[in-house]
C-alpha cells in the first residue's frame, strides 16, 4: 500500500464540490481549520509536514508559517494571495501558488453581467414585476442607460481586465485602462492616472489585484471623478474602493451607480447599498460556475502533485 503524502489544510476549498473530499482521498490531511487553538495543533502536528493547502479568503499569516518549521510549499484555492504573506514566505524558502487564468473567463463575463443589470435596471425591473407593480403603478418604469457605444474604463489590464476589455468590443465600445505601467501588447489606450480615466469613462470596472498596494486605490476623488451618470463596477477586490466615500457619493448624487459583486468588510454589506435602486449587490459569486470551480480545485491538486513529484509548482507566484 502506498503511503499518502501528509498536508496540512489551512482553510477549505468549499467553493468546489468534492474538492475537500478528493484531498482526503488522494492525501493524509490534518484539517487545520476544524481545529478550536490552531497554534497548539500545529506544534502537535506540523512537524515534517512540507505543504498546506488554503484559500484565498483564509490565506496564510507569518505567524502560521513559523508554526510549520518543514513547510515547502502553500497551495492556494483562488486566484488572489494577498491574504498570504508572500514576503515572509520568500523570506523562509516557501513556494507560493495559486490558480490564475482558469476563472479569468467567468470573472469577465460577469462583470459584464454586472455592468448590464446596473446600467439597464435589470435587478429593479425584476423586483418590479415579482412585486407586482407592472400597470398597478402610476407612470412607466424610469429610463436606463445605454450601453453599446459608451466609454469603457477598465482599472487592472491583467487576464481579467483583457477578458473585460475584448468583450467591450461586441458593445462598440472605446476602451481605456490604468494600469501600474502601459502595456506594449495591446491597442487600448493607456491612462496614466485613474482619476482622468474615470472622468473619461462612462463606466469603470475594476479588475485589478487586491492588498496593500491597492487599498482605496479608488477614493472619492476617483468616484466623483466617475460622476452623477457613471456606473462602477468591481469584481476584484471589496478594499480596492473606499466604501464610506462610494455609499456617500451615491447617496449625494455625485456617483451614477454601483455594480459589485465584492465588499471591504465580506459578507457584511452596508445596509445603505441595499435600499438601493441604482446598486447592484451579488456574494462574491464571480468565478462560481460548476465548470471554473472544477478548474480551479483542479489547479490545485495540480501543484500538489508537481511539488511531490519534481519539488516545484505548476503555477507559482513566489
Amino acid at each position: 500500500m502506498t503511503t499518502k503524502q501528509r498536508v496540512i489544510q489551512i482553510a477549505p476549498m468549499a467553493g468546489s464540490p468534492s474538492a475537500n473530499e478528493r484531498l482526503q482521498e488522494e492525501y493524509d490531511v490534518f484539517e487545520l481549520w476544524k481545529q478550536s487553538d490552531p497554534m497548539a495543533a500545529l506544534a502537535q502536528h506540523a512537524k515534517g509536514v512540507q505543504v498546506a493547502v488554503t484559500s484565498a479568503n483564509t490565506g496564510c499569516t507569518a505567524e502560521l508559517m513559523d508554526a510549520m518549521p518543514d513547510l515547502k510549499a502553500i497551495c492556494n484555492w483562488g486566484v488572489g494571495y494577498e491574504t498570504i504573506d508572500v514576503d515572509a514566505a520568500r523570506q523562509r524558502g516557501i513556494a507560493v501558488s495559486n490558480t490564475p487564468d482558469v476563472l479569468s473567463d467567468c470573472v469577465a463575463d460577469m462583470a459584464w453581467g454586472l455592468l448590464l443589470a446596473c446600467a439597464r435596471r435589470i435587478g429593479q425591473g425584476e423586483r418590479f414585476v415579482r412585486a407586482g407593480q407592472w400597470g398597478q403603478v402610476h407612470g412607466t418604469f424610469p429610463l436606463s442607460t445605454r450601453v453599446s457605444g459608451k466609454k469603457l474604463g477598465i482599472v487592472g489590464l491583467g487576464s481579467i481586465g483583457l477578458g473585460i476589455a475584448r468583450r467591450g468590443a461586441g458593445f462598440d465600445m472605446d476602451v481605456r485602462y490604468h494600469n501600474r505601467r502601459p502595456r506594449t501588447d495591446v491597442s487600448y489606450t493607456y491612462m496614466d492616472t485613474l482619476a482622468g480615466l474615470a472622468e473619461w469613462a462612462d463606466f469603470l470596472v475594476v479588475a485589478t489585484v487586491g492588498g496593500a498596494g491597492t487599498h482605496h486605490l479608488v477614493n472619492r476623488e476617483v468616484l466623483e471623478a466617475l460622476g452623477p451618470q457613471g456606473i462602477i463596477v468591481n469584481i476584484a477586490r471589496g478594499p480596492v474602493i473606499d466604501e464610506a466615500a462610494m455609499v456617500q457619493a451615491l447617496q449625494q448624487g455625485k456617483l451614477g451607480g454601483a455594480a459589485l459583486d465584492v465588499f471591504e468588510n465580506e459578507p457584511k454589506v452596508p445596509d445603505a447599498l441595499k435600499s438601493m435602486d441604482n446598486v447592484i449587490l451579488l456574494p462574491h459569486i464571480s468565478s462560481a460556475t460548476q465548470e471554473t470551480r472544477k478548474a480551479m480545485a483542479d489547479l490545485v491538486f495540480d501543484n500538489l502533485k508537481a511539488f511531490f513529484e519534481q519539488g516545484k509548482l505548476v503555477t507559482p507566484v513566489a
